[in-house]
């Protein structure tokens, strides 16, 4: 059943999520007529074709990653994500085609060397907020849970059907969409290599924040941290104070930019008609076949 207009979301996707999935789960048996595989867009552009075939989707945007090393948050931390492997050249092309695809099929496509995906998501964000527009991000990351910011809200983790609202998300990540920064700011991130306070786990950061709110609120009042009901509460404050240097580090890495230049410059996030002979020369050059062709074609000329 289609959304009442009045709360019909913006979409916003985290597409990089989506292309690295495919990368993964689809058999690497796809591939163009020069043997380069093509399983990545294969299963982006399946996962395309879905998500607007399911949602009716007329307002959507997707951002992708560009690179590993030279967002700003390296500049703050250089170790930022160091964890992490740069995408083989096989994968590397497909990305380009992924993009290409989505502008073909006539979606607003963002990337950016300084910002990644998931600023480019929060920027697009605070603009449809500011137009009293929903938003429906798009991901299975939970590091952009945090954009979940009025009732109508969404964070969607579309392969595992997981779709949450505010409330979703307290449940389910045990603390308010605003407090994920935080959150992650206390216990850290091992999948972009952010450092943490030690000794804090999730259910250690959830119940501080629970009581203080912010990360700000907790370093103010560290005492009282002795009385509150949590294992291991006297010896806490000060393995806190200990590491608020490193926590402060944290926090400058979990928040996200609203303010990027190019998406205040041109915040467009509605769909068109797209390319139809352009995208026609990229599957023919993929080799995709009739059913994903007129798949792709339906979606493009919904709009």
């Amino acid at each position: 059943m289609t959304e009442p207009r009045t709360y019909r979301p913006v979409y916003l996707v985290d597409a990089s999520v989506y292309v690295f999935r495919a990368w993964f789960s689809m058999p690497d048996s796809f591939a163009d007529h020069a043997g380069r595989p093509t399983n990545a867009v294969y299963g982006f552009a399946r996962f395309l074709c879905e998500l607007i075939e399911q949602t009716d989707a007329r307002d959507l945007a997707v951002a992708f990653d560009e690179s590993l090393t030279t967002s700003f948050r390296n500049e703050i931390y250089p170790d930022y994500k160091a964890n992490r492997d740069p995408a083989p050249p096989d994968l590397e092309r497909q990305f380009a085609w992924c993009k290409d695809l989505a502008r073909h099929v006539g979606l607003p496509v963002y990337a950016d060397k300084r910002f990644e995906a998931d600023d480019l998501i929060a920027s697009l964000a605070h603009h449809c907020r500011q137009q009293r527009r929903s938003v429906c991000v798009v991901s299975g990351d939970k590091d952009l849970a945090q954009l979940v910011a009025s009732e109508h809200d969404e964070w969607w983790d579309f392969a595992r059907r997981r779709r949450l609202n505010a409330h979703g998300i307290h449940e389910h990540f045990g603390v308010r969409p605003l407090q994920i920064p935080d959150f992650l700011a206390l216990t850290g991130d091992s999948v972009d290599n952010i450092p943490g306070v030690p000794g804090i786990g999730p259910k250690t950061a959830a119940a501080l924040l629970a009581h203080f709110g912010d990360l700000d609120s907790l370093y103010l009042r560290l005492e009282e941290i002795a009385w509150l009901k949590i294992r291991g509460a006297r010896t806490l404050a000060a393995r806190l104070r200990e590491h608020e240097a490193v926590a402060r580090l944290a926090r400058q890495l979990t928040g996200l930019a609203i303010d990027i230049e190019r998406v205040k410059r041109d915040p467009r996030v509605d769909r068109d008609r797209g390319n139809a002979d352009a995208l026609d020369a990229l599957l023919d050059a993929l080799g995709f076949g009739r059913p994903l062709r007129e798949r792709l074609h339906r979606i493009r000329g919904e709009v």
